[in-house]
């Protein structure tokens, strides 16, 4: 049996974003092509023929946005017909984290717009890209109750409230702040400095750093990151 396929492999990335003591945010872009010109989307392209996937995705972020991924993990695959009205594609899609303030935005290649997005306050995208979104939430609610991997969100060195303010943002539920401090602290992977920072008017709070080293020590001895709310 012969079979004809003109199908094309893309890779689309959602970047998430976080600041101190706001939502979390989305890294858009605003098409400058067609199909679907002057829409928002997600950054990603077509991968070219002997590139890796990863190493597109992280291309594609560079050129349209001028970001760099501190943390990238691949998502979903999605290859429904008619999702992009020019060809039978594929993408492979990844969600990564970085800290907007790292990095001077500015789009190039398809992009004629770069901008963060409050999830809040997300426009209308192109293609398929609301439903690749979706996925990119609950996959970041899932893991983060595993894996601590909101982290990569905070300060090298932070006060303990934004890791509370992380946590709550992300799962969008309100958590026991003094059994969530406990938790965290009980596992030796969240370390109390001796800096004291103040902020705004408020209270001199201490700040506190992930030592990841020691967590990657307890990982081999099998070691179990795991984060329940009432």
């Amino acid at each position: 049996m012969s079979y004809n396929q003109n199908i094309k492999v893309a890779v689309d990335a959602v970047v998430f974003g976080y600041e101190s003591k706001k939502n979390l945010s989305i890294l858009l872009i605003k098409r400058g092509v067609e199909p679907y010109k002057n829409s928002w989307a997600l950054p990603g392209g077509l991968v070219l023929e002997n590139e890796s996937l990863e190493n597109a995705v992280q291309r594609e972020l560079l050129e349209e946005t001028g970001v760099q991924i501190d943390y990238l993990e691949q998502l979903y695959s999605f290859g429904k017909p008619g999702r992009d009205p020019r060809n039978r594609v594929v993408s492979i899609s990844y969600f990564g984290l970085v800290r907007p303030y790292h990095f001077t935005i500015k789009a190039d290649t398809d992009a004629d717009e770069v901008k963060w997005f409050p999830l809040d306050e997300i426009p209308d995208l192109a293609f398929d890209h609301h439903e690749i979104l979706k996925m990119a939430k609950e996959r970041l609610k899932a893991k983060l109750l595993y894996q601590p991997i909101g982290f990569d969100l905070l300060s090298k060195e932070f006060p303990f409230s934004d890791l509370e303010h992380l946590y709550t943002t992300i799962l969008e539920s309100n958590i026991d702040r003094r059994n969530f401090r406990k938790k965290i602290l009980s596992y030796g992977i969240v370390e109390e400095t001796n800096k004291i920072a103040q902020f705004g008017t408020g209270r001199p709070a201490k700040l506190f750093k992930f030592n990841k080293t020691k967590y990657d020590s307890l990982i081999k001895k099998g070691f179990h990151f795991e984060i329940k709310f009432a």
